[in-house]
């Protein structure tokens, strides 16, 4: 996971598309947010 950090590091440092990569982050967090609670309400 480090190694997919870095390089998208490098990727915002070449484009400049700092938003896209703080969308893709959000778009993560949400779909992980999601799940967890997916497994909470089966686990009920």
């Amino acid at each position: 996971m480090a190694g997919m950090k870095m390089s998208s590091h490098g990727r915002v440092s070449q484009r400049g598309g700092l938003s896209r990569m703080l969308r893709e982050q959000k778009a993560k967090l949400y779909i992980i947010r999601r799940c967890i609670v997916m497994l909470l309400c089966w686990h009920d």
